[in-house]
């Protein structure tokens, strides 16, 4: 089996035709999931990617395991998403992972708007954390990335080697653009965000999401005037 602790030892991976009609997604959750079993989870922020994923997932493994990491500093719009995805695909095991405090129990921890103050700890308190516990018991998780998305996420694999949370990291989409994103979703006429139809291509955190202002970084709006570019889970 393709491990964090065997990967070093393992000296050809398995090879997923990238020139495929889904460019290599199917195949490779098809292989994830006979893989992994039960070990396999998706960690999902509900985005157009994710909304992807969750269709072709659905038609490997009904009943898999999805996890979404609530902040509780969410959009209405992204709750709502979900709840139309439970109702879409009612096998799925989707769950919200919480953070272990509260909202107010942060603030009188580490001060008011600690995403504005120090959004890395936020994001380490609200995200990183949570989604360690969520895939604690899992061998491999799923991600939504695509090479296209920024420069940091260009050299992503089908299979990488996730030293942060010492699992196996498996992106089905590295190969997809956002049209291929956005031609599979109306193609199959999927429920996804609405905020995406008001100029968000990448949406988390209400409080730290706005509109993009390019259309070369499709994260551009992501922590806007920060200087940070990845919330952690990917680094």
């Amino acid at each position: 089996m393709v491990t964090f602790e065997s990967w070093k030892e393992i000296s050809v991976l398995p090879d997923f035709p990238a020139d495929s009609e889904t460019k290599g997604a199917s195949e490779v959750l098809q292989w994830a999931y006979e893989h992994y079993g039960e070990k396999l989870v998706y960690a999902c922020s509900f985005g157009i990617e994710g909304i992807v994923l969750i269709e072709l997932i659905s038609r490997v493994k009904p009943d898999a395991k999805i996890v979404f990491l609530d902040t509780n500093y969410h959009f209405k719009e992204t709750y709502e998403t979900i709840e139309k995805v439970k109702k879409r695909y009612p096998q799925l095991q989707i769950h919200l992972q919480q953070p272990h405090l509260t909202i107010d129990e942060q603030t009188e921890q580490y001060g008011l708007d600690l995403w504005k103050t120090n959004p890395n700890q936020c994001c380490d308190l609200r995200k990183i954390q949570p989604l360690e516990e969520a895939i604690s018991p899992s061998t491999a998780w799923i991600s939504g990335l695509r090479r296209e998305q920024s420069e940091t996420r260009s050299s992503t694999e089908y299979l990488n080697l996730d030293n942060r949370f010492k699992k196996i990291k498996v992106c089905p989409l590295i190969h997809w653009t956002w049209k291929d994103v956005w031609r599979f979703a109306h193609t199959h006429e999927l429920d996804y965000n609405v905020l995406h139809d008001q100029g968000f291509p990448s949406i988390g955190c209400a409080t730290c999401t706005k509109p993009a202002f390019t259309e070369e970084d499709m994260r551009s709006g992501r922590w806007t005037g920060s200087g940070k570019t990845e919330c952690g889970l990917h680094t």
